[in-house]
């Protein structure tokens, strides 16, 4: 059985041979369930929201909270992302991943949905405590994102 390790970086091998054999090798793309998908945006503070503004698509980096089955944004976009939809929120994708470029792997979620500005302010006010923007700019409105559709992949590369 052939192997390999990272160490800091770095591919050790002490066969170039086996390692371009190895890189060679097609790499595999795991679909992911949804609660994996899930606890996968627990464990990670930071993702993509994309989302359309002036008839074109945009996507804003943002740090996020899972509260039950909701993803929950702080933004100064509040608007802009959730548009001038009805009651029933924009539809919006939100995106995490955690991808390591040296072994060409790791995983990404995306979860698609609606979003809502959270407009109740108990709800406001526990979300903005728990929630501390990662730039020193006003975040002053909540968004909460409630996916109806949730897929992932986990990317197995070369080098596991």
């Amino acid at each position: 059985m052939l192997s390999c390790r990272v160490r800091s970086g770095e591919f050790v091998s002490g066969d170039e041979a086996v390692r371009a054999r190895m890189m060679r090798q097609p790499r595999q793309a795991v679909d992911l369930i949804p609660s994996q998908c899930w606890e996968l945006l627990r464990q990670t503070s930071l993702g993509r929201v994309v989302f359309t503004r002036h008839a074109m698509p945009a996507i804003r980096l943002v740090n996020h909270l899972v509260d039950a089955r909701t993803i929950v944004i702080r933004s100064h976009l509040g608007s802009a992302i959730t548009g001038h939809a009805s009651g029933d929120g924009a539809v919006v994708c939100y995106e995490t991943d955690d991808i390591e470029p040296v072994r060409h792997s790791g995983w990404s979620v995306v979860a698609t949905g609606t979003a809502r500005l959270v407009t109740d302010p108990d709800a406001v006010s526990r979300y903005q405590q728990a929630l501390d923007p990662w730039v020193p700019q006003p975040m002053d409105q909540v968004i909460a994102i409630t996916p109806a559709m949730i897929t992932g992949i986990r990317l197995a590369g070369w080098c596991q």
